[in-house]
């Protein structure tokens, strides 16, 4: 890879709060109100949103608007899988978190031979599926479909058939059946759950680093645990979802949960896990500047996304002097 590309998803469609979609467009005004040139150095790519589907009616209790969201993801894996095919470093812009089931897909469509691990940083496990969620907002879903789990032992939902026909594209989204493996996962600073989750994620042996180990141990020792744990993974996905900072800091959120990271300590665990080679793909998602004040969740994401950017540009840089 030799240098970055920006995927800017303006989709809200998986949230249940609206505003998502104007994240990517907080950044940029954090961007000029800073004074930066981040947004002129990189070339971008904005996929298709349908936001105009919310002003429609939803048949879909148990998965909200998960036509639409199919069409969207098809987009955005489209988009990903292309951008690494042409060596590029994809760093994924988007609204809401159901847009991490399809980066996924288009990491695997673009590598469907080498093993994925992700590190998930958020305050949520979002490993619901449309037979246990207690929202029906896909958001909350990613996973669920990235993993091809239902959790069906926890079931209490009983979704129609058309649900469950586009859930089955979810989980099948770019090639078919699961894309990750319970073991090739880490959540990171999750602390808001529900039973169901609790229970898939105990019966799957998923690694979950809680913030009082976070802080007993510090992002470096982590990093080095959560890679090692990944060993046999090829390549490393890392989803940041802005919510995984404390309320202090992530009034701009949807879903905004106390005790969570401090900005220096998402900055330096942001830098610190880009620096492994293995990575091939940054996300952030879930700034809502509509629930916020001067716009100060873009000011502090935008912050994290300078320091996250400059160390997937230190290691270009170093893979581009190794390959000479």
């Amino acid at each position: 890879m030799k240098r970055i590309k920006l995927i800017e998803v303006r989709s809200e469609l998986g949230a249940g709060t609206r505003g998502a979609s104007l994240g990517p467009d907080a950044l940029r005004v954090a961007c000029l109100n800073k004074g930066s040139d981040y947004f002129r150095r990189y070339n971008a790519v904005v996929t298709q949103d349908l936001n105009h589907v919310l002003f429609d009616k939803n048949p879909f209790r148990f998965a909200k608007h998960i036509d639409a969201i199919y069409t969207v993801q098809k987009g955005i894996a489209n988009a990903v899988e292309q951008t690494l095919r042409f060596g590029e470093f994809p760093l994924v812009l988007a609204g809401d978190h159901s847009s991490a089931n399809a980066t996924i897909a288009g990491i695997k469509a673009a590598y469907p031979h080498k093993t994925l691990g992700v590190i998930w940083i958020d305050a949520h496990a979002d490993i619901h599926s449309p037979y246990t969620t207690p929202s029906g907002n896909v958001h909350g879903m990613p996973l669920a479909a990235a993993l091809g789990e239902d959790n069906l032992p926890c079931q209490r939902n009983q979704p129609d058939a058309d649900t469950e026909f586009f859930w089955r594209r979810l989980q099948n989204l770019a090639e078919p059946g699961p894309k990750l493996r319970p073991e090739h996962l880490v959540y990171v600073a999750v602390r808001d759950t529900e039973p169901e989750e609790d229970a898939v994620i105990e019966r799957l042996g998923i690694k979950w680093i809680k913030l009082d180990e976070f802080q007993a141990k510090g992002s470096r020792q982590l990093t080095r645990e959560i890679y090692e744990h990944l060993r046999f993974c090829d390549l490393v996905y890392i989803s940041f979802d802005v919510d995984s900072l404390d309320s202090e800091f992530s009034k701009g959120t949807g879903t905004p949960v106390e005790k969570g990271l401090y900005l220096s300590e998402a900055e330096n665990l942001c830098q610190d896990l880009l620096e492994n080679e293995r990575v091939v793909c940054f996300e952030m998602v879930e700034i809502n500047p509509t629930l916020d004040n001067e716009n100060t969740m873009a000011k502090n994401a935008f912050n994290i996304l300078e320091k996250a950017t400059d160390a997937i540009e230190r290691r270009l840089r170093l893979d581009e002097v190794v390959s000479r």
